[in-house]
């Protein structure tokens, strides 16, 4: 498995419990009546759901940032180790900036098609208005119930769409920061 399907996969895990085990299939794609359409891209819209993808790239980035300062203590002078980790912090942003972009695109694609007919699959017109108005209501509790396996539908697609541009980058990072950190702990 790539970095980022492992990545979504334990997202997955944490956040969807025994809601993934009923969720194997992705809904069927069918025709959704105007007005349903509209109240799903009004809560779409409010929802910002397409930030997903950033959230799947933090975890690794954070991790390999996570291991280099790890690696790096101890084993180097101060001095070393701060401009080591400078450096390291700053490609892992460049990573970011870069990436963002992609994940984030993917995502905003994806949501038509993998979204929506969930959205439009499990709730009414009068429960997507509900939603849109944010109200304090059972409804909003399905929908809590329903998110892991929208970030799980969602997260699965942008790692198969992005996953062959995306997983080159963030295995030459951490090359990068592994060239760093060796260059900064040999005397």
């Amino acid at each position: 498995m790539s970095v980022l399907r492992n990545t979504v996969f334990m997202m997955a895990l944490c956040a969807g419990g025994p809601a993934l085990a009923a969720a194997s299939a992705p809904a069927a794609a069918s025709a959704i009546p105007p007005a349903k359409q509209a109240l799903i891209d009004r809560m779409l819209s409010l929802w910002h759901m397409d930030s997903i993808g950033q959230s799947m790239l933090q975890a690794p980035v954070s991790d390999a940032v996570a291991q280099a300062r790890a690696m790096l203590q101890g084993r180097a002078s101060a001095d070393r180790r701060d401009a080591a980790m400078t450096e390291i912090v700053g490609e892992a942003q460049k990573f970011m900036d870069e990436a963002t972009p992609t994940v984030r695109a993917s995502a905003q694609k994806l949501i038509p098609s993998k979204v929506a007919p969930l959205l439009a699959e499990r709730f009414t017109e009068d429960e997507l208005r509900q939603m849109v108005a944010i109200l304090e209501s059972p409804v909003k509790q399905k929908f809590e119930k329903l998110l892991p396996e929208l970030q799980k539908s969602l997260g699965e697609g942008v790692a198969a769409d992005t996953g062959p541009v995306i997983n080159p980058k963030l295995q030459d990072l951490k090359q990068r920061i592994g060239l760093r950190l060796r260059s900064a702990v040999t005397p």
